[in-house]
């Protein structure tokens, strides 16, 4: 027994090991890699005057949806147990997610995508500053803005809310850009150009400020006509026909097109992708090589056509396990060192990994069939092969007694003209019990009996009927010994229920001092893991 309670320790501790830990590694060390690397091992490195250059390429991180839960994730009550149960897990998967997936990769640029927070428009500023405290924290940004890696920030729905909040809540805009700066923006990595807008402004009134502000800039970058490649970067997927397919990353259906207006105004109140007009007219003025998105949650490439020619357009899936998507992702990208004569050079200049981080759902799965697989084998393993083999076997053959002599038929003894048996109940030293079956000597039938019956019709004599009652008499013996037997094999249900209730507590109580044994030993260990990373450096 004790070797299976070392075994399940043993189990328990690799799970925990593995779904706390080891998981989160997987991306960094074998499942993911810059695309530029994976390039070079099947194309000749880039060399200029004859040597080798290895910092031809910016590598970039790209990360969006973190969405952190607050009082209007979940319709809980706020600082209620349930909402901060539901807080730590999902911070602590992003965070490790972030600490050991993707900072690993040793990016020089971090860019994300918008929708930080959930209810971000609906905050006070004093939950807004807890959200952007615990923003801080699960990214260690405190700890970035020491270090030489760049981080850009752009602003999701979450964060600001659509055209018709825009347009009425001006305070939320202000809030926003005091912490992270201009909405609309424009900034060059390596050798690409990276355009930031405000897409939830994109599909305003013309006549707004924020939606006049958005265009300008845009129209401002048209004017640029340097040949740098441009990636556009929107917070809402531009357009597609209902129906297109996202490729074969995408885990939920496809959503078709969806905008909701405001009655009054016809502001936006809603939207899922940027209108088919908004679109055609970032494609033209912009002219990306690449575009990278969010907001849909989950991951989608497709292919736009321009009059410049087909632009790509990779929506990047949220980076937590609570937000619709078992697969939650972040992008590897890298942009080129070296000047293109072609500003459409794309797959030159800039290209791209999709990675994808552990199912922490599946994980949690796993906990809890092993809980329930640990709680059968202690109950129901055997002390030893060999006594649990004995005692199966003297159950079975004790059943096949049973029906074999019909003791049991209808809940009252038949008898049995071919054969009179006797049941003796006996105990071994182990406790067990066995019923050995006892053949009773059948009565003897005399040769003139055997003649009268034969004969059928003859008269039965007096000295036949005295003889037919000495038998009879003879015979109550063997019913008396029946009965008794049966009086005895009455009382076992009895003692085999007391036997059966005494086997049921010994096997619970053991189950539970193996229990605590295990508990004992990955408990510390799992506590231990949980928060291993959530110490602030």
């Amino acid at each position: 027994m004790w070797n299976l309670t070392a075994f399940l320790c043993v189990v328990w501790a690799a799970s925990l090991l593995y779904g706390e830990m080891f998981a989160f590694w997987v991306p960094s060390l074998w499942a993911c890699s810059w695309p530029h690397l994976s390039r070079s091992s099947t194309t000749p490195s880039s060399t200029m005057n004859g040597v080798e250059y290895p910092d031809d390429y910016v590598k970039v991180a790209v990360v969006t949806d973190p969405q952190l839960m607050d009082k209007t994730s979940l319709h809980l009550a706020p600082k209620s147990l349930a909402l901060e149960i539901a807080q730590f897990y999902t911070d602590l998967f992003m965070r490790r997610a972030f600490m050991a997936s993707v900072l690993p990769f040793k990016p020089d640029v971090i860019l994300f995508l918008g929708d930080y927070f959930d209810g971000g428009p609906y905050l006070s500023d004093e939950e807004w500053q807890e959200s952007l405290s615990r923003f801080k924290r699960d990214f260690d940004l405190n700890i970035l803005e020491s270090t030489n890696i760049q981080v850009h920030y752009l602003p999701g729905n979450h964060d600001i809310g659509y055209a018709a909040l825009v347009s009425r809540m001006p305070k939320v805009i202000r809030r926003y850009e005091d912490e992270f700066g201009t909405r609309n923006y424009r900034f060059t990595i390596g050798k690409v150009d990276f355009i930031a807008v405000d897409a939830q402004t994109l599909d305003g009134h013309s006549q707004g400020n924020q939606t006049s502000a958005t265009w300008n800039f845009i129209k401002n970058v048209s004017k640029d006509t340097s040949l740098t490649p441009r990636v556009l970067l929107t917070h809402i997927p531009l357009y597609r026909p209902d129906g297109t397919s996202c490729g074969p990353h995408r885990a939920s259906p496809i959503i078709s097109q969806r905008v909701t207006r405001a009655a009054h105004d016809q502001e936006i109140l809603y939207q899922n992708y940027i209108t088919e007009e908004s679109t055609n007219n970032l494609l033209d003025l912009i002219r990306p090589v690449l575009i990278l998105s969010g907001h849909d949650h989950d991951q989608c490439a497709v292919t736009h056509m321009s009059k410049y020619g087909p632009v790509r357009e990779y929506t990047v899936g949220t980076i937590s396990w609570q937000q619709g998507n078992l697969y939650p992702s972040f992008m590897l990208l890298s942009a080129t060192n070296l000047a293109f004569p072609n500003a459409s050079s794309s797959e030159d200049a800039i290209s791209t990994h999709l990675c994808f981080l552990p199912v922490q759902l599946y994980i949690y799965i796993w906990y809890l069939s092993l809980f329930v697989l640990t709680l059968l084998a202690l109950l129901l393993w055997p002390t030893s092969g060999v006594r649990f083999s004995h005692h199966f076997g003297d159950l079975m053959g004790l059943i096949r007694s049973l029906i074999s002599c019909h003791i049991f038929r209808g809940g009252t003894k038949e008898k049995n003209e071919d054969e009179n048996c006797e049941y003796e109940m006996v105990w071994d030293a182990e406790g067990s019990m066995h019923l050995i079956k006892k053949n009773l000597k059948p009565p003897t039938t005399s040769s003139s009996e055997r003649g009268s019956v034969e004969r059928g019709n003859a008269v039965m004599r007096s000295g036949a009927k005295k003889q037919i009652s000495r038998e009879v008499d003879a015979s109550m013996p063997v019913d008396v010994n029946i009965h008794v037997g049966l009086d005895a094999t009455a009382k076992l249900p009895g003692r085999t229920n007391k036997s059966k209730m005494n086997m049921v507590i010994r096997r619970l109580v053991r189950m539970l001092r193996m229990f605590t044994v295990i508990a004992a030993v990955n408990v510390p260990l799992y506590v231990l893991l949980l928060f291993k990373d959530w110490n602030d450096k």
